[in-house]
Formats: C-alpha cells, sequence, structure tokens
C-alpha cells in the first residue's frame, strides 16, 4: 500500500481529526436541506430562523464536535445593544463559535463587527479553560479580495464562507471541473 491509500484509510477509520480553528472551516457551506429557493428574496431573520428550525441538520454541516449555544446573543456596549446572529460552541476545540449570517456579499463593516463580537467573548465569556473565539461570517456573496483586505492584520481567528442553497447541477459541476483544469 502506498502512503496515500494509508492516509485515507485512516480517515475512513477515525474520521477527520479538528486540531486548529482552521479546521473548523468549510467553503463553501451547503444549506439544502433548509428548502429556500434560490431564486425568491429573503431575510436574514428567515435565513436564522430556518437555519433554528433545521438546527440537526445544521449542526451536521457544520461539522463533528458542535454544540448549540444561543440565538441572537446580546452584547451591551456602552448604551447599544449588538447580537450575535448563533453562538456554538467547539467540544473538541473549547471554544465559543460566534456566526453572523449575511444574505448577501460580505462587507469591511461585517468583518470590523465580528472582530468586536470575538473581542467582547474574549474578554467577557470565555473561562481560564476556553480557547479563543473563533468567528465565522456566513454570506451569500464573498469578494476575495475585500476579504483579504478586511481580514489583514487581525489576530483574531476570523474567517468568511459562502453558503450555497442548493448543490449544483451536474452540468455546473462538470463546467467547474472544466473551468480549473
Amino acid at each position: 500500500m502506498n502512503k496515500d491509500t494509508v492516509s485515507v484509510l485512516e480517515l475512513a477509520q477515525k474520521g477527520y481529526t479538528i486540531k486548529k480553528a482552521e479546521d473548523l472551516i468549510k467553503d463553501p457551506y451547503v444549506l439544502e436541506f433548509l428548502g429556500i429557493s434560490e431564486n425568491r428574496a429573503y431575510s436574514e431573520k428567515e435565513l436564522e430562523q430556518s437555519i433554528i428550525d433545521n438546527l440537526q441538520n445544521f449542526l451536521l454541516e457544520l461539522g463533528k464536535g458542535f454544540t448549540f449555544v444561543a440565538r441572537q446573543f446580546r452584547i451591551s456596549l456602552g448604551n447599544r445593544h449588538y447580537y450575535v446572529d448563533l453562538v456554538f460552541y467547539h467540544r473538541i476545540l473549547k471554544c465559543f463559535v460566534l456566526i453572523d449570517l449575511k444574505i448577501g456579499e460580505v462587507t469591511h463593516a461585517d468583518v470590523g463587527q465580528m472582530n468586536m463580537y470575538l473581542n467582547y467573548f474574549r474578554k467577557e465569556e470565555m473561562t481560564k479553560e476556553d480557547n479563543e473565539p473563533v468567528g465565522i461570517i456566513l454570506a451569500k456573496e464573498k469578494e476575495t479580495i475585500v476579504v483579504e483586505y478586511a481580514l489583514g492584520g487581525l489576530s483574531n481567528k476570523l474567517f468568511v464562507s459562502k453558503y450555497k442553497l442548493y448543490l449544483p447541477s451536474k452540468e455546473e459541476l462538470e463546467k467547474e471541473v472544466e473551468r480549473l483544469i
């Protein structure tokens, strides 16, 4: 057996091993189970409600180790209130995972807001046993260059991923493979 075969067999037997925050992230996440038509307009609240209604499937899509903590987690700073859409705890990495949902393209302001949430969780919510929190901005669209510059220089574990409301068709997959080759 060659080394690749051994690696594949090990992965099949043990499953994917999560060792660091980057191991948590998918791009894209496929949220087909939500039943939201790709051609229908929807709000962030509707997207969030649909995720809550299908929480078991969403947890399976996120991957191993996630536990649900809260929805619309309120953060009060000064006289203002901010709300993290979804908060999870990752029991393997021992850290909070904050998810902010965006129905359009992610902006630099979204990155700044998530960075603020992560700083709050680090200071106010973490215990000594916890590791640094992880932030995921889950957006329908992401402009790679904007994301690169918005994330540049941040020390927090903050990631931007796309979501798709359906699996691509066979024809779409073939076109993408041809484009990559």
